[in-house]
């Protein structure tokens, strides 16, 4: 919606300019003598409604991607294309005949008005052809980014409804390959590829037909001497090029994967030393991407002149045949001219086809890679009569689950755990128990293979998905915060909270003494991951999103793991305003946050050992007992003055 600026904008004219100049401000607005062209420019700008946007977690089953299906729905106007494209094609070969008939009607028998009224036919001709051509290369511009901007939103959506599992077995620059170039390329077959095809097709279609009617004896030459050569060749470069493009996309996801990974481990390779490493590497892969690009370019450095050399020779077998026909009386020399002609505009669309096969085959190969990702299903599916899940007081129940992210190998073996509304549960047990596997469970990032998770008696696998995570709230064990501001992070879970909420939630997990020490508060920069900050301003950042979102069951993911000890402080109060009244499960390493809890499960080997208070289990002389004196003692180790710092301190007093 086009509005007008706010007042005391900078685009407000002369009244804010005084206002800013009086308030001391560097920038005063908008000149005076410039507000008019202001004006003029946003009531010129275009307006753009708000998206509409119908995301489904439950995406019924379709059929594999084809680019016959993904046109489908345009028919219309693709029909309204290929019109064009046949009047454009008609009209734009009409030269040679016109030439043909003006030459044999008008030059040689003296008769210039009859050329000149074929010459402004001819004009009228391409005139014609030309407005046919723009209207179909701009229909055809814009149906294309319509269909790019399709599939974009298309392939995004199912990226953004994939499982888990699926993003810890895939690479993320492969999935940047398939939303850059194999979208690029599917968009080059489109635009310049498909259109073409149909154009450089027709047009041989209808040069053939005129040949025909010209000369039927020079049309049957042409086709022995030229159309098997052609054949032969092309039948050679398709086998020879349908590998090389499926190499060159794999390579290009490979390059693509390499620089990913590279910049987002950046810290780890400074630190190792091993940027001539990755160098070398990258080098590598890069090498590959060339081998395959340069073999798919001998291939086409073959191909491209021997239909050339086809096209020329046919050329002078025409010429001289022709020739001795217009000497024995047999053909006219505009008839003959127009043959030529004709016949040097039927290998023009060959050798367009060349290049053209070069981009089909680019883009086959991106509908491949792309039918395959649209094709990968969701492991968490949500049932398509799932139900909405009423709002939840969080008792939670775990009945004879077992899971394996291998199916070999469970991680969670026939586990029973109840967990009661508004209880704060923690999980400790060794690296590798099945603590985080739980949790996420819990939180249906992944189904278990046998058993149930329920919650409030309903079955997570029952409700959608949407009804559920809007009523969950998870801090992994390393926040990600996005490129943006402290405030966008904050307010991620729940954009439209009020100014005096995402206080609120500020003040309750601490977050506003940091924030107050910078300069632009919660509005100071967060950069990618959240590099600028430290681990610890990171999780609180994290607590204080997760706090404002309002979850009635919230999973803590080792929350203070990485932390020092004075940030370890900030957080552990900050927990304690977060945890209050809703269902909490805590996966902790350090005992102190475990202690807390209202009772604590000890997990080992995929199960639950031990269940019980901290008093409990203390009193109870099992594995958490052994835990809690060796944390305790290393505690007290950690706090012990060194003797030999002592004699040190000594002997310099």
């Amino acid at each position: 919606m086009n509005m007008g600026p706010p007042p005391g904008s900078p685009f407000g004219g002369a009244t804010s300019a005084q206002a800013n100049r009086a308030a001391g401000l560097p920038f005063a607005g908008i000149p005076a003598e410039l507000a008019a062209r202001v004006k003029e420019i946003e009531r010129r700008e275009p307006i753009h409604p708000e998206p509409q946007i119908a995301f489904r977690h439950a995406e019924p089953a379709a059929a594999p991607f084809t680019l016959a299906r993904f046109l489908a729905p345009h028919r219309l106007g693709l029909l309204w294309a290929l019109t064009l494209v046949v009047f454009a094609t008609v009209a734009s070969q009409a030269g040679p005949w016109l030439l043909a008939r003006a030459i044999d009607d008008g030059i040689r028998q003296g008769r210039m008005g009859v050329v000149v009224a074929y010459f402004v036919t001819y004009l009228l001709a391409i005139g014609l052809s030309v407005l046919a051509s723009y209207l179909r290369i701009r229909f055809t511009g814009r149906l294309g980014h319509r269909l790019m901007y399709e599939l974009r939103v298309k392939v995004f959506a199912h990226l953004q409804r994939l499982s888990l599992d699926f993003y810890t077995e895939e690479r993320a620059g492969r999935l940047m390959t398939r939303m850059t170039s194999d979208i690029e390329s599917l968009a080059n077959l489109f635009q310049d590829g498909l259109v073409n095809l149909v154009v450089q097709g027709l047009t041989l279609i209808v040069i053939s037909v005129v040949l025909l009617t010209t000369h039927v004896e020079l049309t049957l030459i042409m086709l022995l001497v030229v159309v098997p050569a052609m054949v032969a060749l092309t039948v050679w470069f398709r086998g020879a090029s349908d590998e090389g493009y499926r190499r060159v996309r794999d390579r290009v996801a490979d390059v693509l994967t390499d620089l990913s990974e590279s910049l987002a481990g950046i810290r780890l390779i400074s630190a190792f030393n091993r940027r001539r490493h990755n160098v070398v590497h990258h080098r590598n892969v890069v090498g590959e991407h060339f081998d395959a690009n340069d073999h798919m370019a001998r291939v086409g450095a073959i191909y491209g002149p021997s239909t050339e050399v086809v096209g020329v020779l046919g050329q002078a077998t025409i010429l001289w045949v022709g020739g001795r026909m217009v000497l024995a009386g047999e053909l006219t020399v505009g008839g003959l001219t127009a043959f030529i002609l004709y016949l040097t505009a039927f290998f023009a669309p060959i050798q367009q086809l060349v290049q053209l096969y070069n981009t089909f085959q680019s883009g086959q190969a991106s509908i491949s890679k792309l039918r395959d990702l649209l094709g990968t299903a969701p492991s968490v599916r949500e049932k398509s009569d799932a139900i909405e899940l009423p709002p939840i007081k969080g008792a939670i129940e775990l009945d004879g689950l077992s899971f394996g992210y291998d199916p070999q190998a469970p991680v969670v073996r026939d586990l029973q755990l109840s967990i009661r509304s508004g209880e704060t549960l923690a999980l400790v047990g060794p690296t590798g128990a099945g603590k985080s596997t739980v949790a996420k469970l819990i939180t249906r990032f992944y189904d278990p293979d046998r058993g149930s998770v329920r919650i409030d008696g309903h079955d997570l696998r029952d409700v959608s998905l949407s009804s559920l995570r809007s009523q969950l709230g998870v801090v992994p064990q390393e926040p990600f915060l996005f490129h943006g501001t402290i405030r966008d992070n904050v307010l991620f879970g729940r954009p439209d909270a009020r100014e005096d909420e995402l206080d609120e939630a500020c003040r309750a997990v601490g977050l506003s003494e940091v924030v107050a020490r910078m300069p632009a508060g919660l509005d100071s920069p967060c950069f990618e991951r959240g590099s600028s900050l430290s681990a610890g301003e990171r999780q609180l950042i994290a607590l204080a999103r997760a706090f404002l979102s309002r979850p009635r069951v919230l999973v803590l993911d080792e929350a203070t793991s990485n932390v020092d000890m004075q940030s370890e402080a900030h957080i552990e109060r900050a927990l304690e305003a977060l945890l209050g009244g809703r269902t909490s499960i805590v996966i902790a390493h350090r005992l102190a946050t475990a202690r807390r809890a209202d009772r604590i499960a000890v997990v080992d080997d995929g199960r639950v050992l031990e269940l019980g208070s901290h008093e409990q289990l203390l009193a109870l002389g099992g594995r958490y007992a052994q835990m809690y004196s060796t944390w305790t003692t290393s505690i007290e180790r950690a706090q012990r003055p060194d003797s030999r710092s002592l004699s040190s301190a000594e002997e310099s007093d």
